[in-house]
């Protein structure tokens, strides 16, 4: 996706922000377009607070002059805009490669609304081509990578389950301490039966599938924008 496309995709999700809105702040490339594009509007008069769903949105939001809180603070949001992966049918989503899996699921469902900011590329026909990360508890971790392959071969869904790594080789740590895996399965014909299996498995945190929290996707093309609904 280019800077160009994620900055348009940003700018058109401003759109749906009114002052006085409490929003979640995805995370990842495309969601720091949007931060910084919210920033602009923040110094031109928009009121509005934000929660990140990252240290890094933090990071970013709070340098830029975005008032932030916490769901603690504001347990009730009122739109989420956050990036994704792959937008599927239904606009069920594929998040995570960022790592912030958990936090960016949280936030949505604290959400009345979430809308999705991508380019065109990231809106497939079946869901899966993109490996979908699984949010783990480090404790355990051979048993439940274990049966996280047995949960996706008894639904017929094969292919490498790896835990993530940095660029050193050291292992990939969330935010909130759990470790990642990675599952390239290339296709998921059933992203909720997927999803009911994986929340089976104890030592599961939390999946990339994002199913039911869309209620938007902007999505940049190099002729236009087009705005999709589930």
């Amino acid at each position: 996706m280019s800077a160009d496309l994620k900055r348009r995709a940003a700018a058109a999700a401003l759109d749906f922000v009114e002052s006085g809105m409490k929003l979640g702040l995805g995370t990842g490339s495309t969601a720091d377009e949007f931060v910084k594009l919210l920033a602009e509007k923040v110094a031109q008069g928009l009121d509005v607070v934000g929660v990140p769903t990252s240290e890094r949105t933090a990071a970013l939001a709070g340098s830029l002059g975005i008032r932030l809180a916490t769901l603690d603070d504001l347990p009730r949001l009122d739109l989420t805009i956050d990036g994704a992966d792959e937008i599927g049918p239904g606009l069920v989503l594929v998040k995570g490669g960022g790592g912030a899996l958990l936090r960016e699921k949280i936030v949505a469902a604290a959400s009345t609304k979430m809308v999705v900011i991508a380019d065109a590329s990231k809106v497939v026909d079946e869901v899966g081509a993109f490996p979908l990360p699984i949010e783990v508890n480090p404790f355990g971790f051979g048993s439940t990578r274990a049966k996280i392959v047995d949960a996706a071969t008894a639904l017929g869904l094969v292919g490498p389950v790896e835990l993530r790594r940095t660029g050193d080789g050291s292992t990939f740590v969330t935010d909130g301490g759990h470790w990642i895996v990675d599952a390239s399965f290339r296709r998921i014909p059933d992203p909720e039966k997927l999803s009911a299996a994986l929340f089976e498995i104890p030592g599961v945190v939390e999946h990339g599938l994002f199913i039911g929290l869309a209620t938007a996707a902007v999505v940049a093309r190099a002729d236009g924008i087009d705005i999709l609904h589930p």
